[in-house]
Formats: C-alpha cells, sequence, structure tokens
C-alpha cells in the first residue's frame, strides 16, 4: 500500500483519507479544491485532466456554461500551478462547445488561454483527433449540412518554466516504410523548394520518428473491461472516458518512473491507470463517489503495459 509520504501533505494540513489505493497511488473521493489544498507546494511532477467541458446540453457529470468557465475552473488553475513542480507540466484537455441556436463557435477555451497564460508559459498546443466522433452538431452537420463533424478537441501542454521537463525519446514512433528505405539506401543532400536543406543528418537513425502534435486516438473501446466490471457491479460507467493511448504519450513524455501525477477531475481514473503501468506513482480526486467505486475496478489485476512508442 502507498505510504502517507508517497503523497507529500503541507506542514499541519490533514489529506483525506484515500477512497482506494495501490503501490504507487491513492484515490480521493472529494472535491479537487479540498483535496489539492492538502497537498505540499511544488510537490506534483505532472498534472494531467479534462475538466468537465463547458457545453450547453447539460451532462450527468456536470459542467457549466461556456461564459462562466474560466471563472469556475481558476480556483482549480491556481491549486494546480501552487503544487506543480517548477520543472513540472499541466496537461489540460478541453472540448470545444457551440453557441446556442448558431453555427458558430464559443471561444470560451482561448479566452480560459489568455487567462491562463497569465501564470503558465504555453509549451506546446496538442490536438487530439477522434476519427470515431458522431457527426455533431447534427442539426447543423447531418440535417442542414452546413458544417462537418467537430472531431479534434484541444490539448494543452502548460508548464511554470521555459524548460519544463520533456523527452521527445519516449515517445518515438516506428519510421515508415519510405523512411526505413531512406535509412537503407541513402540520398544525396539537396535543397528542397521550400528552401529547406536536406542534409546527412536526416539520415541518421535515431531510433523512430518523432511524433507530430497531432494525436490520432479513436474512443471506440466499448469492449473495455471497465465497462464490464462496471455493469457487473451495477456501477454508472463514467461517460466521457480518456483512452488510454492519450495519457499515456503525455505521462512518458513528461514524466520519470516513480514521479507523482495527478488528475485533479479523475472520472473513472485512466489517468491513475496509465501511471501505475508505466511505473509513475498517482494521485486520482474526483468527487463522485459512484464514479470512484467504479475506478476502483480497472486496478483489480493492473498488468504492466508494453510501451507504446
Amino acid at each position: 500500500m502507498v505510504t502517507q509520504s508517497l503523497i507529500p501533505v503541507r506542514p499541519g494540513a490533514k489529506a483525506p483519507e484515500a477512497a482506494y489505493s495501490t503501490p504507487l497511488g491513492q484515490c480521493w473521493n472529494v472535491n479537487s479544491l479540498d483535496g489539492m489544498s492538502a497537498l505540499a507546494d511544488a510537490s506534483i511532477d505532472l498534472v494531467v485532466t479534462s475538466p468537465p467541458f463547458a457545453l450547453r446540453r447539460r451532462k450527468a457529470y456536470g459542467n457549466v456554461e461556456p461564459a462562466d468557465y474560466a471563472a469556475w475552473l481558476w480556483p482549480y488553475v491556481e491549486q494546480i500551478h501552487r503544487v506543480l513542480h517548477p520543472k513540472g507540466s499541466f496537461v489540460l484537455e478541453l472540448g470545444g462547445a457551440w453557441n446556442r441556436g448558431s453555427g458558430t463557435r464559443s471561444l470560451y477555451q482561448y479566452e480560459l488561454l489568455l487567462q491562463l497564460s497569465r501564470i503558465f508559459f504555453l509549451a506546446q498546443d496538442f490536438y487530439w483527433f477522434n476519427p470515431s466522433k458522431l457527426p455533431t452538431p447534427a442539426q447543423w452537420v447531418t440535417i442542414r449540412r452546413t458544417r462537418v463533424k467537430d472531431a479534434v478537441n484541444l490539448v494543452w501542454w502548460l508548464s511554470k518554466t521555459t524548460e519544463p521537463r520533456a523527452d521527445n525519446r519516449k515517445v518515438l514512433r516506428p519510421y515508415s516504410p519510405s523512411m526505413k528505405r531512406l535509412l537503407r539506401d541513402g540520398y544525396d543532400p539537396a535543397m528542397r523548394p521550400s528552401q529547406h536543406e536536406l542534409s546527412k543528418v536526416f539520415q541518421r537513425d535515431n531510433g523512430g520518428a518523432i511524433p507530430p502534435n497531432m494525436l490520432m486516438v479513436p474512443n471506440t473501446r466499448s469492449a473495455d473491461p471497465y465497462f464490464a466490471k462496471c455493469r457487473a457491479a451495477g456501477l454508472q460507467i463514467h461517460p466521457a472516458r480518456f483512452p488510454l493511448p492519450v495519457p499515456e504519450f503525455f505521462i512518458k513524455f513528461l514524466s520519470d518512473e516513480n514521479h507523482l501525477v495527478l488528475d485533479p477531475f479523475a472520472g473513472s481514473n485512466t489517468v491513475g491507470y496509465v501511471a501505475e503501468t508505466l511505473g509513475r506513482r498517482w494521485l486520482g480526486m474526483e468527487i463522485n463517489p459512484e464514479y470512484v467505486e467504479g475506478s476502483r475496478l480497472r486496478f483489480d489485476h493492473p498488468a504492466k503495459r508494453k510501451s507504446a512508442g
């Protein structure tokens, strides 16, 4: 079981009792504003989270209006900034919203980003493309046919310094067949029409290709063991779950083994589960007790997962 010393707390503060523990982490059934207030300053190496989106249509997990979103999230952001290590990173995944009665987009994500930039640097923007998303908003996509389906969520990598801890060698992808041929057969250095020069450095085998900032990850795992276990236990399945490869990419890229990873809006605790399988310590905070009980089932038999890249 994880010891209290693995979850550093502020002097004089008392951490909430864990709803459940594993060899590397804990899940707290709390509002994360209260939970984070117990954590020591600069004690978290990486925050990966997907808070409730600002949607017009009310969801079971709760969400607020776009106009109110930045004000609602800001107290959580301030706590994240306080507990984050100076070299740590804050990864925030956030879906978009449409203005009511109009085929136009809300700007709430960008308004929030401008506010976040007061205390964080934007290290890089990422985009999670989910090709399996349904064609929404239906009124504009499938009825009027004046828009295409919305299939990309923003993922912001934020940091407290201009040089956060990161290593893209941990997330290399297999080389394409054409790159393998180039490495095998070589090529003559030349100037591209774009004026970029292809030098011999491009012929070096670095063990894989550097990934782009577009993550193409379908979210279609209806046979996920989490589903079956929740149904068998009569527990509600969380309606908005991270597919495992999304948090896996950032946990591998931005942390090392034994670092402490926090998800303050844990939901089904995908982040904690992936962190455990990658040898990171983790802490999940979730206010809904039924979601906490369902997330516990992920850890019945945590198997060490193979590296994805």
